[in-house]
């Protein structure tokens, strides 16, 4: 059974003048109410959990609130109302001292400009945040090179941010973010000032990190290619308010409301759909060779489907047979056919 490491309650940030008195009068104002008080409710009572080792991808369009909400939930700015609770604590409650061992120590953090230190090296930057944490040198140094080699730099520990490309200055950001061991990984449009080739590059490294740090992690984005291919569950944000949350399949099959649909309308349905969402469910014992896994995409699975001459088995984790897959089914996906009529 999953943990909880994060779970957010309730949460405002309201830019303008005299906004607690608005919470105290009006527990969910409305946009309007906002608009005629002058005020900008940049994130609007905004609930979610993040369960332990999860990608939870927060995502939106420029000025939906996403930023906003992942510094209140990091404490970089302060909310204006409502919970915050990382790992029992609840961060708006705690002191300022309590707050920067928390940052220091569990936190680690990557933003969309790298924000390196251009007169330290690959070495001294990874290790810089073990330093503040007043870590004696060689054993910072020692965990720097670790990270430095997880990340594919290694041998490039003595040079320059000047004298890396971005790619490499994007992995020297999360190898220094990753130097203290963190808890929960916040990131925030970290491959967007890429070129499209280095991006899918550092969203495969970011895949293998995650596959052998198992973190839990809030990542930002405004693409939703970028969402699907990365995330374990999606928030999508619409003028500071969480207008759905699921998978990316459950979004993609199940919009709650028009705003969804068109943000998942050109996805192509066989990157997002499993085996499990578009197969004839099966009572009874059946049998078949080469089965395939509930949880399959479809753009995997479909050389396989499409090339049988009957039905595929479908199995879930325990390897009992849950279903059966058509070819003709997975053809319907594959020219985007809707996959749920």
């Amino acid at each position: 059974m999953s943990s909880t490491t994060l779970s957010c309650k309730n949460l405002w940030r309201i830019f303008g003048d005299d906004t607690e008195s608005l919470l105290a009068n009006h527990a969910n104002p409305s946009p309007q109410v906002l608009i005629e008080r002058g005020l900008i409710g940049a994130v609007q009572d905004a609930t979610f959990d993040v369960q332990t080792g999860e990608i939870f991808i927060i995502m939106g369009l420029s000025g939906s609130g996403k930023s906003t909400l992942v510094r209140c939930v990091s404490r970089l700015i302060a909310p204006t109302a409502g919970e915050v609770v990382f790992q029992g604590q609840d961060l708006l409650k705690i002191s300022e001292k309590e707050l920067i061992q928390i940052r220091r120590h569990k936190m680690g953090m990557v933003f969309q400009h790298f924000a390196l230190l251009p007169h330290l090296t690959v070495l001294g930057n990874v290790a810089f945040p073990l330093e503040i944490q007043g870590i004696d040198r060689a054993s910072r140094e020692q965990r720097a090179r670790e990270v430095i080699e997880l990340v594919g730099l290694e041998g490039r520990e003595q040079y320059y941010p000047r004298e890396l490309s971005g790619g490499q200055q994007q992995r020297v950001g999360i190898a220094r973010s990753l130097a203290v061991e963190p808890d929960i990984w916040f990131l925030d449009e970290p491959f967007s000032a890429l070129d499209p080739l280095i991006r899918r590059e550092m969203q495969d490294e970011f895949l293998r990190l995650q596959n052998v740090l198992k973190k839990t992690i809030v990542f930002i984005t405004h693409d939703f290619d970028e969402a699907i291919r990365l995330a374990d569950r999606i928030a999508i944000m619409q003028d500071g308010r969480i207008i759905q949350i699921g998978t990316p399949e459950q979004l993609v099959l199940h919009p709650a409301t028009d705003y969804v649909a068109e943000f998942t309308r050109d996805i192509p349905r066989a990157k997002v759909l499993s085996a499990q969402s578009i197969m004839t469910a099966i009572q009874g014992d059946e049998s078949g060779d080469n089965p395939i896994n509930q949880n399959t995409k479809i753009e995997e699975l479909a050389p396989q489907v499409v090339n049988s001459k009957s039905p595929v088995a479908v199995v879930d984790d325990a390897k009992n047979i849950v279903g059966r897959l058509e070819p003709q089914r997975v053809i319907d996906v594959l020219v985007n056919r809707s996959a749920d009529s």
